[in-house]
């Protein structure tokens, strides 16, 4: 049993990201208590409002939200909130995002321009962002410029790949977004 140190400071993080590209992977990945899963079996109902373009083989979609914590030494916990990734679901966003310090948006270079609303509603709601690419094993390689040109990405943005699965560079993706915000300008960070 993972009890949270009652002195920790809770810090809200979304991941965020369109269906099917690993937001509910990540979290289980990072998480040190077994994380909250809202997912559910998808239908022959919910195919025709859920495209499966791109992720044919999904059989589970997050209904509500994904959670999880990650503790960074004794004193400040990360509470990881995953997003769910269709349109239909978008109502729940202000909700989830209220109160969070910044997002993991997850993208995939096979499907790129599913990212553009997801970043977008981010950006509406003001939150700083880190994008993480997640490999998949078809997933094609482009070179970062182009990458950043194709998400519309500002320098300062980061931009790293991970593997969800993978814990090494799913933590690397969350440290980037940390920096991140550490290194933005104090009038920035409220």
């Amino acid at each position: 049993m993972h009890l949270r140190n009652p002195d920790q400071e809770l810090v809200k993080v979304i991941v965020s990201g369109p269906f099917g590209v690993g937001k509910t992977t990540i979290i289980r990945t990072l998480s040190e208590i077994p994380p909250l899963k809202t997912e559910e079996v998808m239908t022959a109902t919910g195919a025709v409002v859920d495209h499966l373009h791109g992720v044919r083989d999904k059989t589970t979609t997050t209904v509500g939200l994904d959670y999880g914590r990650i503790s960074l030494g004794d004193d400040l916990a990360l509470c990881l909130f995953g997003t769910p990734g269709q349109k239909r679901f978008h109502a729940l966003w202000q909700d989830l995002t209220r109160g969070a310090l910044g997002a993991l948006i997850l993208a995939d270079t096979r499907r790129i321009a599913d990212s553009y609303e997801v970043m977008g509603m981010i950006e509406e709601q003001g939150i700083k962002y880190a994008v993480a690419l997640n490999e998949f094993p078809d997933s094609p390689a482009y070179p970062e410029d182009d990458l950043r040109q194709a998400l519309d990405l500002s320098p300062d943005t980061p931009l790293v790949a991970c593997d969800a699965r993978d814990r090494t560079t799913s933590l690397n993706a969350l440290l980037a977004l940390a920096e991140h915000l550490l290194n933005l300008p104090a009038m920035e960070q409220s």
